[in-house]
């Protein structure tokens, strides 16, 4: 029983002080990649794929402008590869909605067999927020679904996820919160940011955390706190990529930083920049050392716009091979080796870095049919 809903790996991780990692992909080879890294370690796999990358997965490279029937055959195409790998795993697999948007695109991801579903409602209203969050709630608990929801907005920019501004979270509303809507898990706003330009002097307010862990303590609450925004744009990476033409910049958030509030309450980290970046440098490194296949589509559309280091911009030419499941290529086998080697050069470390290796064998096993009736007294 590998294919697991997060609340379980979540509850394990706030009540032993630890954090797991939560990784985006955008294609199914990226999943296996990630679960292939974790089983070396022994450690739980949260994959996450936000809305545009569900419309990626669909088929349509412009994927910020994704239909909701293209991201329905995403939902679809990827779950029924994440389920199979993880018939194949030991460790506990979750398939988690990152950032979804309404409670329609929720839903299509618990129908297509997501076991966990973020909504954001941030942005909205509170009595709004809450409202959103408690509509999505009782349909994902009938199906054994876990839910994310925020409080608080964070500022940045990453895929559809937008805001000039950040909200903190107000610890005070956080207990209200969960009673209201029975989400499992509320991912707070607390100095993260989205994107990879986060400023060269981040400080995370760590108080706040803490203030919301504790409220949720006295008000006997078993809730979990998340950080999004989480990515940490090493710079040895950045330095590379610019080395070798790339022409990037931004500073994340310092591992020292997560980890003291790994101790707080925050039991998931996400991080999908930090891929992203890792698999530009592999990729302008690969074309470095084989000149003759700089006049690849690839390698052209590269150096169109040296900045934007989102492979989901300039693998396009090999979208059949990469989300649609053609027989590969010589250029998509490389390319899918030299993104499993990203994979593995950011996911190890972060892993060890927030205290999950070794934790498979001791996370709770349920069924979302399990947790299904586990949540039937909340509905």
């Amino acid at each position: 029983m590998s294919y697991n809903p997060i609340k379980p790996i979540l509850d394990y991780s706030t009540k032993n002080g630890i954090a797991h990692g939560a990784f985006n992909v955008n294609m199914p080879s990226q999943a296996e990649d990630i679960i292939k890294a974790l089983e070396r370690i022994r450690s739980a796999a949260i994959i996450q794929v936000a809305e545009p990358g569900l419309a990626f997965i669909g088929g349509n490279t412009n994927f910020i402008q994704g239909t909701m029937e293209e991201k329905k055959i995403g939902a679809k195409r990827i779950a029924k590869a994440v389920k199979k790998m993880a018939a194949k795993t030991t460790i506990p697999v979750c398939l988690h909605l990152d950032h979804g948007r309404s409670y329609e695109s929720c839903k299509l991801c618990i129908d297509a067999g997501f076991s966990s579903v973020m909504i954001d409602g941030s942005s909205l209203p509170y009595e709004e927020n809450v409202a959103l969050a408690r509509k999505v709630t009782k349909y994902a608990h009938k199906h054994g679904v876990s839910v994310e929801a925020e409080l608080g907005v964070l500022a940045g920019v990453e895929d559809d996820v937008f805001a000039i501004n950040s909200t903190y979270t107000d610890p005070m509303l956080v207990v209200d919160f969960f009673k209201r809507t029975n989400v499992d898990s509320l991912a707070i706003s607390y100095g993260t940011k989205h994107g990879a330009v986060k400023g060269d002097n981040v400080k995370l307010r760590k108080e706040i955390a803490i203030a919301s862990m504790e409220n949720l303590r006295h008000a006997l609450i078993q809730g979990n706190l998340v950080s999004h925004g989480s990515s940490l744009v090493p710079q040895y990476i950045v330095g590379e990529i610019n080395e070798l033409g790339g022409k990037v910049s931004g500073h994340g958030i310092p591992m020292e930083q997560l980890k003291e509030v790994i101790p707080a309450g925050i039991s998931k980290i996400n991080m999908d920049t930090d891929i992203r970046l890792a698999t530009f440098r592999n990729v302008l490194e690969y074309f470095k050392k084989n000149p003759e296949k700089q006049t690849s589509k690839i390698y052209q559309l590269i150096l169109a716009k040296p900045e934007n280091f989102d492979y989901r911009y300039y693998l396009t030419p090999i979208m059949e091979q990469i989300v649609n499941g053609a027989k590969d290529t010589e250029e998509s086998l490389v390319m899918k080796k030299l993104m499993a080697q990203a994979i593995d050069e950011i996911v190890i470390p972060a892993s060890v870095n927030f205290g999950d290796v070794g934790d498979s064998d001791f996370i709770e096993r349920k069924s979302l049919e399990e947790m299904k009736n586990a949540y039937k007294n909340n509905l």
